[in-house]
């Protein structure tokens, strides 16, 4: 049984009622939710919780064959697959409950995301694919996992919306981690002063740095210097990934590195927007051809906003067929990030936040909290400011929360309107079409209960 990063995640703590030691028989299935080239995916539940509530709660077990992987010489696959999982602590990856072995199956329990994935979602959107701001909202989730992987030394090589799910929440999580590199030395690469090209004004820094490089002046960008974790000097020369994703240098032969995943996300993004891929043929053959010669090209029609044209202009750096020169392949994420088609969506900015971690504390101490200089533009604004205050107040006893807790947070202005107690049925903004846990549970409550796919068991 392993920790997530969430320890009071109720999945987690149901798990953990059930005590050391869990096996096959622990899970009861539901039905069989997906299956791919190394295994099949069941929707289960556990038998011995100790509440009713726990033994509603939903998983994704994974199950393996080893001998089949064997006749098949996959087994390497499922063990970096495995491999991986056990690495990862991120919001948008993965979270692994337990893991064990019966007979020749090995099974992993995992997050269950109730929400379908990408691929499916898009097909019911109108005409077929994302708003411009449904596509930067996953796009910016997406880039910030494959930030996560590389700074693991990571190569993803499997991103396609089919592989990226979507939580109850409305959030993302990637999956399937089987064709995967996995590199042991992960270059720390130094910036030079950077100065983003483009023929747009460059965008104002919003922390898109690790926050432990991060300048305090985050006004003067252009004058930093930012170190990353990318891994530069990984090398393959394996063909893996979906024909329509895969990057020039792997359809043409060629080794590959981190580059193949900055493709792909240009690639994702062209079709979250544009509801097609740019090169696909009609063949894998053609597919390939097409995305080794063909040019670039988007719909005829002129970009209708800036944020189209800021967005064609990004995936057109992504999709650079020289993967030395496409964008992320040099310092990774943090180019990705300041392009203009993510301006204004705040990665992970804190008010605090220092060159260093004892400048980061010093500050927290120290600093008073500021905002931005223009004053706010609506009276909701205004009541962000406010509660942000009243929480941020250096004094804990007169901290907003500290006498009655979230009873007096749930009173402020900024939540005028809002019924808490109805809060996990509204739908996430950025979360179209998307299905609780609640309403996947009833569903499956109604399934009959799913044959075990081996007859070990």
């Amino acid at each position: 049984m392993l920790k997530p990063h969430r320890s009071s995640d109720s999945c987690f703590q149901a798990i953990r009622s059930v005590g050391k030691g869990l096996c096959f028989r622990d899970f009861s299935l539901v039905r069989q939710i997906g299956s791919g080239d190394i295994g099949r995916v069941y929707l289960c539940r556990l038998r011995n919780a100790a509440d009713e509530a726990a033994k509603e709660r939903l998983y994704a077990m994974k199950v393996v064959d080893n001998e089949v992987l064997a006749l098949k010489k996959k087994v390497q696959r499922a063990e970096t697959e495995r491999k991986i999982i056990k690495m990862l602590d991120h919001p948008f990856l993965p979270t692994l409950y337990a893991e064990f072995e019966a007979s020749h199956f090995s099974c992993v329990v995992m997050e269950y995301c109730s929400g379908g994935d990408l691929h499916s979602l898009r097909h019911k959107q109108p005409h077929k694919r994302y708003s411009l701001n449904t596509s930067r909202f996953y796009a910016a989730e997406v880039l910030v996992a494959l930030e996560y992987l590389h700074m693991l030394g990571i190569i993803y090589r499997d991103l396609k919306p089919e592989n990226v799910l979507v939580r109850s929440d409305g959030h993302i999580m990637l999956t399937d981690f089987d064709l995967s590199l996995c590199s042991d030395s992960i270059a720390a690469v130094e910036s030079p002063d950077f100065a983003y090209e483009s023929s747009t004004s460059p965008p104002p820094f919003f922390c898109i740095s690790n926050r432990l490089f991060r300048s305090k002046k985050v006004q003067s960008f252009s004058t930093n210097r930012l170190f990353v974790a990318e891994p530069v000097t990984a090398r393959s020369c394996s063909f893996v990934g979906t024909h329509e994703y895969v990057a020039p240098e792997v359809a043409s032969g060629r080794s590959h590195g981190n580059a193949v995943d900055w493709w792909a996300l240009g690639i994702f993004i062209y079709e979250m927007i544009y509801g097609r891929t740019p090169f696909a043929g009609a063949s894998n053959e053609a597919t390939l051809r097409s995305i080794v010669k063909k040019p670039l090209t988007f719909p005829t029609n002129a970009p209708t906003t800036l944020s189209e044209a800021h967005a064609r202009d990004l995936i057109s750096r992504l999709l650079n067929k020289d993967p030395n020169r496409r964008l992320g392949s040099k310092r990774g994420a943090a180019d990705v990030k300041t392009h203009p088609f993510f301006k204004g969506l705040n990665f992970a900015r804190t008010p605090f936040a220092g060159a260093s971690n004892e400048a980061t504390l010093r500050s927290i101490v120290k600093k008073p909290l500021t905002f931005p200089t223009n004053a706010p533009t609506t009276l909701s604004e205004a009541h962000a400011r406010d509660l942000i205050s009243r929480l941020l107040n250096k004094d804990p006893n007169r901290r907003l929360g500290s006498k009655r807790g979230a009873a007096d947070v749930k009173t402020h202005p900024f939540f005028k309107g809002l019924n808490f107690a109805l809060i996990r049925s509204v739908t996430p903004p950025s979360a179209p079409g998307t299905r609780t846990e609640k309403t996947m549970s009833s569903q499956c409550s109604s399934v009959k209960k799913q044959t075990a796919p081996f007859e070990y068991f």
